[in-house]
């Protein structure tokens, strides 16, 4: 495969109505926080993009026939998981799905089961539907964050019904294995638990050798009990055009789901849905290049931050997100520290540890490398202020 696309030119971003780039507008700190990245995206998602604009019509619009099935050929293909059309129920983003899922099950599971921690929207999904979460907690095995199955069989409220997952895992990183994805399924069963599982960065993996594992392709138990949410909005960088979809095998479990979304959430942005179905027919090299591109730069970020007196980092093995361990610093306000030394990061508090923050790496060599450069300088000069 030869290098097509540039992933080291740098777009500016400013005055684009970026949310990433206008929280540290007018300053001069570097935005590696939220989960998108800096890169155009693929060549034939924009060329199917502008051959749409160009028709100069924009109103309510259907799911295009061939985008499901180009769905259930994908999970096929990549995943061995046969689903079929009807199971997909389309949505603006993975949050609504959340939020959704949430409300559907807010009557008979008023406690939902969640991994203590886990980026904030889940949190939130649970609070707005006026249920409690019972956080699972989180451990680490072999560098690896994944929930604690002893707990979760042992010490789960006997008035839940409901678990919110998310694999591959936000913010550690972590890739699930077959093992471990049995095990959780075996609770669900014992414990008649439906499962939602987000797995938004499924064709995030940076590890090679390492596989995604859908949790409802499992078997036929778990696949009745599941929600799985996905979409391209990550891994092809289009999350401001506003496509996912929720596939959900059992039928009374997706009429449910439908009620709740009835009279709330909208059609599909048009866009989003013809981008979605360009990337799935025609996006794959494009991604593929993508991949080793962040590799190199999880590699890279690896390396430096593991040389920085009191900076910890286990490996990403998926996702573009790096989950530092800066408690060695013993600092009082670490977003703050890292605000002061521009570099702009994401409070692990948000995701339910403060120990951590979490480092957006989806952007150009060029960028991290300064913004390595910055992190190495203000923790170098932070010692030299404690010895002093």
């Amino acid at each position: 495969m030869s290098d097509l696309f540039d992933f080291d030119t740098p777009i500016d971003r400013c005055n684009t109505g970026s949310v990433k780039w206008d929280r540290y507008k007018d300053t001069d700190v570097l935005p590696l926080w939220v989960a998108d990245t800096d890169f155009t995206t693929a060549p034939v998602i924009q060329q199917a993009l502008a051959e749409r604009v160009s028709h100069g019509v924009f109103g309510y619009s259907n799911v295009p026939p061939r985008l499901p099935e180009l769905i259930v050929e994908r999970m096929q293909r990549l995943y061995q998981w046969e689903i079929k059309c009807q199971w997909i129920v389309w949505l603006p983003c993975v949050v609504s799905g959340l939020n959704i899922a949430c409300r559907s099950m807010a009557d008979e599971s008023p406690s939902v089961a969640v991994p203590s921690v886990l980026y904030p929207y889940f949190d939130e999904a649970i609070r707005q539907a006026g249920q409690r979460a019972e956080n699972i907690p989180l451990e680490l095995r072999d560098s690896r964050w994944v929930v604690d199955p002893n707990w979760l069989s042992s010490d789960l409220d006997d008035q839940c019904r409901l678990m919110l997952f998310c694999n591959p895992q936000n913010p550690g990183g972590s890739v699930y294995r077959r093992e471990e994805l049995l095990q959780l399924a075996e609770i669900a069963r014992h414990r008649d638990l439906v499962l939602v599982s987000d797995e938004i960065h499924c064709d995030l993996l940076m590890e090679p050798g390492l596989e995604h594992i859908p949790i409802a392709s499992l078997n036929p138990d778990i696949e009745r009990r599941s929600i799985t949410l996905m979409s391209t909005s990550k891994c092809f960088n289009i999350a401001g055009l506003n496509c996912a979809y929720a596939i959900i095998p059992d039928q009374a479990l997706r009429r449910k789901f439908l009620n709740q979304k009835a009279g709330i959430v909208p059609y599909n942005n048009l866009l989003g849905l013809v981008a979605t179905q360009a990337a799935y027919e025609s996006g794959d090299e494009w991604l593929d290049q993508m991949r080793d591109y962040l590799r190199g730069n999880r590699d890279y970020l690896m390396g430096e931050i593991s040389q920085i007196k009191g900076l910890k980092i286990d490996s990403a093995e998926a996702t573009y997100l790096a989950w530092i361990d800066v408690s060695g610093l013993m600092l009082s306000d670490p977003p703050a520290f890292f605000e002061a030394a521009g570099v702009g990061l994401s409070a692990g508090k948000d995701y339910g540890d403060d120990r951590f923050m979490r480092l957006n790496f989806g952007c150009t060599r060029a960028l991290l490398e300064e913004a390595v450069s910055r992190i190495r300088k203000a923790v170098n000069q932070y010692w030299v202020n404690q010895s002093g």
